[in-house]
């Protein structure tokens, strides 16, 4: 994703993980538990990229669905 500041446009932004239908980003994380940090993250990639909704997946856990966070705006 590029980042614009003040009419300057640079290529060397933040790289999203997965954009899906142009409407939800997707965070993958595999670490021994999502921080603050991580939501962090996530939410500066919402508000650069004008999205709303995002998810945090962490493939680190037994059970799938104990890994993943919904973050929205």
């Amino acid at each position: 994703m590029p980042i614009s500041y003040e009419g300057l446009k640079l290529d060397v932004g933040y790289r999203l993980d997965l954009v899906v239908a142009g409407t939800i980003i997707v965070e993958v994380k595999a670490v021994e538990s999502l921080s603050r940090l991580h939501e962090a993250q996530l939410l500066t990639y919402l508000k650069l990229s004008g999205l709303k909704v995002g998810f945090l997946m962490n493939f680190n856990v037994p059970l799938f669905k104990d890994g993943v966070r919904r973050l929205a705006l």
